[in-house]
């Protein structure tokens, strides 16, 4: 999984500790807005060294960036680990993130996880996140369905789309939960209509299955076609079904064609089996149509580009 950018922070609580440390931060904050990094390096520094959480995890930060100071992992886990062990949540939260690189400390998933439960419980999304693919996957803790569906849960719960995703997924699955198609479609849908194409996808299943809610070839469509636009292969591929075989909308080879098509180029080279799904159902859709309907088909493939949802 790719690793979030953490954000500069100026803690509101931190504001009344004192004239003393207060005007430094604040203007080394300042600084850093605006790109002045060898003003910010001056002034964060001193604070840093002195303890003061927030200014050794905005200094690690300036590491983990290079900005004002060479790039440098091993410097960053270090200042993030000082802020860490003084209860700094997002401190703990990237530190965790650097163990399951292997960034600036040896790989270790373990410490990973320690390091996401501990700014977990203080309620840091990212970290509940992180924390509960731990424990879907078994690494650095015991596999545990139950317990990653209740971190995903608490995410899901503030609205993040993956892990309404990953929610639905375990009620779709019976996975720690108990198997709940409505369930599944109620996270489905939450993640969906934040733009998530899996959720889209996964939705449109649900309506073309029938399982949670009506069987709605309709539906289905609507869904399949808001991923497939965002060029999510799976959903392009299902499109080309659902015009090959005129289901919840207008039956059309021509259309039929360019998903497919679409579809083809689009699944990873390392999924040579949906590749060749796709190319082989383009070309018995092309068996039966004109050399113009063909010609037609392809330019709507070439012409074709994503859009991403808001």
């Amino acid at each position: 999984m790719q690793r979030p950018s953490a954000a500069w922070i100026l803690l509101i609580s931190f504001l009344v500790a004192g004239p003393a440390i207060a005007g430094p931060f604040e203007d080394a904050t300042k600084a850093y807005y605006s790109g002045d990094y060898e003003t910010t390096y001056r002034l964060i520094k001193p604070l840093a060294e002195q303890g003061l959480p927030e200014a050794q995890y905005n200094l690690g930060l300036m590491y983990d960036k290079g900005h004002g100071v060479p790039q440098d992992y091993a410097e960053t886990a270090k200042w993030f680990r000082k802020a860490a062990e003084q209860g700094n949540a997002k401190a703990q939260f990237n530190l965790g993130l650097m163990y399951d690189k292997g960034q600036g400390v040896a790989q270790d998933s373990a410490e990973a996880a320690k390091w996401y439960r501990k700014a977990a419980e203080q309620g840091n999304a990212e970290a509940q996140f992180h924390l509960g693919l731990m424990f879907d996957k078994g690494q650095g803790v015991a596999q545990d369905s139950a317990e990653a569906a209740k971190w995903f849960r608490k995410v899901a719960e503030q609205g993040n789309a993956k892990a309404q995703f990953n929610l639905g997924l375990m009620y779709e699955k019976g996975q720690g939960v108990a198997q709940d198609y409505a369930e599944a479609v109620k996270w489905f849908r939450r993640a969906a209509e934040q733009g998530f194409p899996e959720a889209q996808f996964n939705l449109g299943l649900m309506y073309s299955r029938g399982q949670g809610v009506p069987q709605d070839y309709g539906e289905a469509v609507k869904w399949f076609r808001k991923a497939a636009e965002q060029g999510f292969p799976e959903a392009q591929f299902n499109l080309g079904l659902m015009y090959n075989k005129g289901q919840g909308v207008s039956q059309d080879d021509v259309l039929s064609h360019m998903w497919f098509n679409l579809a083809a180029s689009r699944f990873p080279a390392s999924d040579n089996e949906n590749r060749e799904k796709a190319g082989k159902n383009r070309d018995r859709v092309a068996s039966r149509m004109t050399t113009a309907q063909i010609a037609e088909a392809q330019r709507l493939a070439r012409e074709w580009k994503p859009k991403m949802e808001q």
